[in-house]
């Protein structure tokens, strides 16, 4: 099959590899429809992950089942189903209290910009449509595997409820589904951290009520500011870098909980402002299969449109140029069609 490898900082190419092939009961192979490049794919891209080279790269794709396991009773081929990022089975104790993102039997999607993609617990992963959707509900639905659930686990991790300001750090794809997540559960106000126009362009399409442009200490003190010197009730942490904690964590009104999904690197934790203020840190890997019934429902009802997330379109073969895109900020997520 063809699929997108990566090989050093840099160097993304598409290539002929091996297909995906059953080697678990549980596993489900499934034609890809739509794949996506993730803001923690450009981690590697850039550097700041170790590399195997040559290996296949991305985890969110939604398509077709096209082969399932021995063990496999929910799903058949033919099904279009959303993959979440992480597998899970759904049923060990972890899974039960709702943190399917630490199964007992977690497996990941590692080849989602590629034609083919092996899912290790198809029935307690797999979430599929009644039918083949519309091609215009597809960005929406492929948004469903990773950035719009874990938007979403911010905010429930943040503890956003109705009537409340929310505030959100990062104007990237996961940033973009917070401030929709917050606006879904009730917040009054949102506050949007963004610094490129065409960002807060869609935060405002999502609900945010204001937004800040400036970074650190100036636009913290902006924040205060719009919130009559109280801070946020909730903010939703979606970069993963010790600048970006340390914003949330400042502006987080005494006694607020900050909802931490972006993938961490060089976070340091400041425990003693943590301790004087009250204010707690939650979150982490979202349990993408917790949230999917609620969140495809209000997808298709229409009430919510995260695929606008999506501002280049482009076929597998150029998803080079789409690593760049996104590394370069010329684009806020590109889809990918095999």
């Amino acid at each position: 099959m063809r699929a997108t490898t990566i090989h050093a900082p840099g160097d993304i190419r598409v290539e002929e590899v091996p297909d995906p092939t059953l080697e678990l009961p549980t596993d489900a192979i499934v034609r890809v429809v739509a794949g996506c490049i993730c803001g923690s794919d450009l981690w590697p891209y850039r550097g700041h992950n170790v590399i195997t080279p040559g290996s296949t790269i991305g985890h969110e794709c939604v398509g077709v089942v096209e082969e399932v396991g021995a063990e496999v009773r929910d799903f058949k081929p033919g099904d279009f189903v959303i993959v979440p990022f992480c597998h899970c089975d759904n049923t060990c104790a972890h899974c039960r209290a709702g943190a399917q993102s630490v199964c007992e039997h977690l497996g990941f999607t590692s080849s989602g910009q590629a034609e083919l993609a092996r899912v290790t617990q198809a029935d307690g992963s797999l979430m599929k449509t009644e039918g083949m959707p519309d091609k215009a509900v597809i960005p929406s639905l492929l948004t469903l595997s990773d950035v719009m659930a874990t938007g979403w686990h911010a905010a429930v991790a943040a503890r956003v409820a109705p009537g409340s300001t929310a505030l959100v750090v990062g104007d990237g794809a996961v940033g973009l589904c917070g401030v929709l997540a917050a606006r879904q559960l009730g917040a009054e106000r949102i506050i949007a951290m963004s610094r490129h126009e065409s960002r807060q362009q869609v935060a405002r399409k999502f609900g945010a009520t204001d937004v800040v442009a400036e970074r650190g200490k100036e636009g913290a003190e902006l924040v205060r500011e719009l919130t009559g010197g109280v801070g946020a009730d909730a903010v939703l942490e979606c970069v993963g870098t010790d600048d970006a904690m340390r914003t949330a964590i400042s502006v987080a009104r005494p006694g607020a909980m900050v909802g931490f999904v972006g993938v961490p690197h060089g976070v340091e934790l400041p425990v003693r402002k943590m301790f004087e203020k009250n204010v707690g840190v939650a979150g982490g890997m979202a349990p993408v299969r917790r949230y999917l019934p609620e969140l495809l429902d209000l997808t298709l009802s229409g009430q919510i449109e995260p695929g606008l997330v999506f501002d280049l379109t482009l076929p597998l073969d150029e998803a080079p140029e789409g690593y760049r895109a996104m590394d370069e900020r010329r684009a806020i997520k590109v889809l990918l069609e095999p």
